[in-house]
């Protein structure tokens, strides 16, 4: 089964590519995933998701090319709502960018039999068990300053921290939620 790693990092990429290799997969990196995808061999596609695009791309992956399996990997602490999200796009099973070797390889050969592997909080989301996320009051009361027009200066301001450290939180905050 031919296998195709897309990632933004080239050492990130490399590393994978020499996992798979070693295991004896045939890896490329294809300069135009959605053209390799479409020349109708089954296969899977090792996607990370990092940018708009690349959901994008997850969603041509479907629609385009739907006898390939893809696994997306997904960077930060905080991966069940967008996991799910990959899931639902059409990913067979996700994996956390600080994966190991033995657990990458585990799921390249449960995809390619059909099986999917996902991380437990995923699962969770998936079945509803977890679909809402919690928060703290302090999050919730962030949210509704921003709501209602507050700039995220004055919040800093307002919670007592630095800008760019609120900036941090509130990616952090959205991260959780899946936006």
């Amino acid at each position: 089964m031919d296998l195709a790693v897309i990632d933004p990092l080239p050492m990130y990429r490399h590393g994978v590519v020499a996992v798979l290799s070693t295991a004896g997969y045939q890896v490329e990196t294809p300069a135009d995933p959605l053209g390799w995808a479409r020349q109708g061999r089954p296969g899977l596609v090792l996607l990370t998701l990092a940018t708009a695009a690349d959901w994008d791309l997850l969603n041509q992956l479907r629609e385009d090319a739907p006898r390939r399996r893809v696994i997306v990997v997904l960077s930060g602490d905080e991966s069940a709502g967008p996991g799910a999200r990959a899931v639902r796009a059409g990913a067979q099973s996700v994996l956390p960018r600080q994966v190991t070797a033995k657990a990458l390889l585990r799921t390249v050969e449960a995809t390619i039999d059909g099986q999917s592997v996902l991380p437990t909080a995923v699962a969770l989301v998936l079945a509803g068990r977890d679909a809402d996320p919690v928060i703290t009051t302090d999050q919730m009361a962030w949210l509704h300053h921003l709501a209602a027009g507050m700039t995220v200066a004055e919040l800093a301001r307002r919670a007592g921290y630095s800008e760019r450290a609120m900036f941090r939180l509130l990616q952090s905050l959205y991260r959780q939620l899946g936006a």
